[in-house]
């Protein structure tokens, strides 16, 4: 089917696609056989590349998977969603082949490959759901936004949160002032949960199974370890962006959407030390964000690794291993979960809000792709702003340094950040963590 033909044919199950959030999240039987029409591939299929894969399957049809594993591609093989679809090891050589056959592309990698597959995608005129956060640097979110904006392709980041009614209920109530002037935002989580804080593991043999050269893709080729697949590599900032980058698209998600926390002026890190081989064992990041038209300055104070809000400051609610508080003048919001699926209001009288609801979190995407309508996390207008100020918090922890002595904490320099040029103001010694150089044969 031409490509004109193929948009036709996808605005023409759009109103099958709308009725879905008519009815309240009960689609129509009809509905099954039209959302099979969107063509995927999927670039990583194990880890949450597993469900992301198995959502697209379940909202149209799989033409292609990827994967540097072979032994997540035959485990993914084995469903009968995936029987047809093409193997790939290689995301360009699955783009050069079917490019002209998808419709949309999944992108549940490593941190480190998220923007260069994503851009290849986007370029393409392709639909694109990538995993959280969007990018392992600044540079490439700002890149992804742009791209993103100029394809006016459907686009999602995997930050599913943004589906639960509690989280949009809530950002709504922070919208319409009911804490007042809000003063600070702490945030907090139980990662990391690899390991952080170590030397670079020495060279072993590559598993036959293992498409090493892939793996690495865009960064500097280093020898394999096991430390690094299929898990373990969020600790090591060459391939992950740490316990920061894992959680705060998740927790921070409710406070990003109803406080306006676009462009912080500063930020600065205090940390156990790190070897620039991996993150520190723990960290405590402090934003300041400067006053806007609907709101005063305020800051915003990350903890991880054993750190945690003071619980006094919780109203006598149980502190828990992660969760976000916001403190304003009136009152204070308490979320104690990941996701912000339950926000609870103290010192202020609840209120009803009204708030678009839902139809799922992946069925927003395919909903996109029919209709337009674009979905809570898009990247032109809040993932990409959202992961750029997540990783400065990374750029402060960078900039700390290494600890002296064991158990010493650190400090980084206070960065004062030029939000607009992406630039740490009169330094520019930072610039390679965010703007990366990539391997030959990848480019954004």
């Amino acid at each position: 089917m031409a490509k004109s033909n193929r948009r036709r044919f996808l605005q023409s199950t759009a109103a099958v696609s709308a009725g879905y959030w008519v009815a309240g999240g009960v689609a129509p039987k009809e509905s099954r056989s039209a959302l099979e029409e969107i063509r995927f591939a999927c670039i990583g299929v194990g880890g949450k590349g597993s469900s992301d894969s198995k959502d697209a399957a379940n909202n149209g049809k799989i033409v292609a998977i990827c994967d540097v594993d072979d032994n997540t591609i035959a485990q993914r093989k084995n469903d009968e969603d995936f029987e047809d679809a093409q193997v790939f090891n290689d995301y360009r050589k699955l783009f050069d082949k079917v490019g002209k056959e998808i419709d949309a592309v999944t992108v549940s990698t490593p941190d480190h490959t998220h923007a260069v597959a994503t851009a290849m995608a986007l370029r393409l005129g392709k639909a694109c759901y990538t995993q959280k956060p969007l990018t392992r640097t600044i540079w490439e979110a700002r890149k992804l936004a742009e791209l993103a904006a100029a394809s006016k392709s459907a686009t999602q980041m995997g930050n599913q949160g943004s589906q639960e009614p509690g989280l949009r209920s809530a950002a709504a109530k922070l919208k319409s002032g009911i804490l007042g002037n809000v003063k600070e935002i702490h945030i907090w989580t139980n990662r990391p949960v690899w390991p952080q804080g170590i030397p670079r593991p020495e060279e072993q043999p590559v598993p036959a199974h293992l498409h090493w050269d892939e793996f690495i893709g865009p960064v500097e080729m280093r020898p394999y370890n096991g430390a690094y697949h299929p898990f373990k590599w969020r600790g090591f900032w060459a391939f992950g962006t740490g316990a920061l980058g894992d959680m705060a698209c998740h927790t921070l998600n409710v406070a990003f959407a109803g406080c306006e926390l676009n462009n912080p002026v500063s930020v600065q890190a205090t940390t156990t030390g790190h070897n620039r081989e991996t993150f520190p064992a723990s960290s405590k990041i402090n934003f300041e964000f400067a006053a806007t038209k609907n709101r005063p300055a305020l800051n915003m104070i990350w903890y991880d690794g054993g750190n945690k809000v003071d619980p006094a400051m919780l109203e006598g609610r149980q502190r828990s291993d992660s969760g976000l508080l916001i403190i304003g003048e009136k009152g204070k919001m308490y979320s104690p979960n990941d996701y912000g699926a339950e926000c609870f209001f103290t010192g202020v009288e609840d209120k009803e809000v009204d708030f678009e609801r839902s139809p799922g979190h992946f069925k927003e995407f395919a909903i996109a792709i029919k209709t337009g309508k674009p979905t809570w996390s898009n990247f032109a207008n809040y993932a990409g702003k959202m992961t750029e100020v997540i990783l400065l918090g990374n750029l402060a922890v960078w900039a700390a340094g290494e600890a002296k002595e064991p158990g010493q904490q650190v400090s980084s320099e206070k960065l004062l950040w030029d939000a607009e040029n992406l630039k740490v103001k009169g330094n520019d010694k930072f610039d390679s963590m965010i703007r990366p150089q990539y391997r030959a044969g990848y480019d954004l």
